[in-house]
């Protein structure tokens, strides 16, 4: 039987709950798929993204970017089985040194208006210089005095990265990163 007869056999009333259940099933595929493989959502826990980033804020992260440049803010997991949401300073191949409170890349002093309090090395984690190796990145926190980051647990492979931070929506408000 054809898909008309079959309809036929409803009255209007059922016919448009049909069609009225197959667009929300096709809907909720679409939103599925979305959310799946396109865009993401995760949470900021903690003061580490002060003053860009603030506890509990909920930002929005595209899964399809592969490709990562300082600056960015990505959402990723760590050895530990937790998510960060960090921001790039480094990537592959890039020589990151700590030195008198101030970050440098490949020998030249970063200029971060987005980041606040003294960047410290941290003792028994990684030795600077620090060479980040190629499909890496080198990660810190933009207020460094209580981020855990790349200076803890070093760098983090392209992998873990669940996506570039896009969007970020506080309690009234969402803004671009």
């Amino acid at each position: 039987m054809g898909r008309r007869v079959i309809l036929e056999k409803y009255n209007y009333k059922k016919r448009d709950w049909l069609h009225d259940s197959i667009k929300f099933i096709i809907l909720f595929f679409a939103l599925f798929i979305v959310f799946r493989f396109v865009i993401g959502v995760s949470f900021v826990s903690g003061d580490s993204m002060e003053p860009n980033l603030h506890d509990g804020e909920c930002v929005i992260y595209l899964r399809l970017a592969n490709h990562y440049e300082p600056g960015d803010v990505v959402s990723m997991w760590v050895p530990s089985g937790e998510y960060y949401v960090k921001r790039v300073v480094a990537v592959g191949g890039d020589v990151v040194d700590i030195d008198d409170r101030k970050v440098y890349v490949n020998g030249e002093e970063l200029e971060e208006d987005y980041a606040i309090g003294e960047t410290e090395r941290q003792l028994k984690a990684v030795i600077f210089p620090y060479q980040v190796r190629e499909n890496n990145i080198f990660a810190l926190g933009d207020n460094r005095e209580v981020s855990m980051d790349s200076r803890t647990f070093g760098e983090i492979n392209k992998v873990q990265i669940r996506g570039k931070i896009i969007l970020k929506i506080g309690k009234w408000y969402i803004n671009r990163v």
